[in-house]
């Protein structure tokens, strides 16, 4: 590809970054649906990507890039979000959002003059200790995050099992008063006990 090409393509792909927001503390119940139907309300959604959370044991996104139609309804996202708490599903989980960064996205092109490289360590490299050490520290904090995903999932399908309860304790009162109403009881009753009823 020519540097011409490469710079165009970059380019475009820079202008994506510009549109796209970048979500996260996601309830692992939100789906692509979900959010579409939560930021169309800003403009137009035109994709949602899932970031991979290859940290967990399973893989359960909690974060998202959200490409919407321009940088202006990106912006207003943001800004929104930022401002006021934010729910998905219902889940007593505000959802943060920030600009999208060029780094965030997978199978990018590269940046025309860019060159990256990569090389083994050896056991006696001074960078060794190091390298062995974030490992650690990498793993370590892989096990206390999946230990918190644990107890959220716990907490909110707790949540959502009360709020389904309360909705079909809700329905149940609605469809009483449908009833009492349709049979002709409540207007007995208003006679009974001299109250007038509005007609419909």
């Amino acid at each position: 590809m020519g540097s011409s090409a490469a710079q165009a393509d970059y380019a475009a792909f820079e202008e994506k970054v510009k549109r796209t927001v970048y979500l996260d503390n996601l309830s692992p119940k939100v789906t692509e649906s979900v959010v579409k139907m939560a930021l169309n309300q800003f403009g137009t959604v035109k994709s949602v990507q899932f970031i991979p959370n290859y940290m967990e044991p399973r893989n359960i996104p909690q974060c998202a890039l959200v490409e919407m139609e321009n940088s202006r309804q990106a912006g207003a996202v943001v800004s929104e979000i930022s401002q006021f708490p934010f729910m998905m599903s219902g889940m007593p989980r505000p959802v943060r959002a920030r600009p999208a960064e060029v780094e965030m996205f997978d199978g990018h092109p590269i940046k025309p003059g860019r060159r990256i490289q990569c090389r083994w360590l050896k056991a006696s490299d001074p960078d060794f200790k190091i390298a062995t050490e974030i490992k650690r520290l990498t793993w370590k904090h892989a096990a206390e995050v999946a230990f918190l995903l644990k107890q959220q999932l716990l907490e909110e399908e707790k949540l959502a099992r009360q709020q389904q309860d309360k909705l079909i304790g809700h329905y149940k009162k609605y469809e009483m008063v449908d009833s009492i109403i349709a049979d002709g009881t409540a207007r007995r009753l208003a006679r009974r006990y001299n109250m007038h009823i509005a007609e419909d």
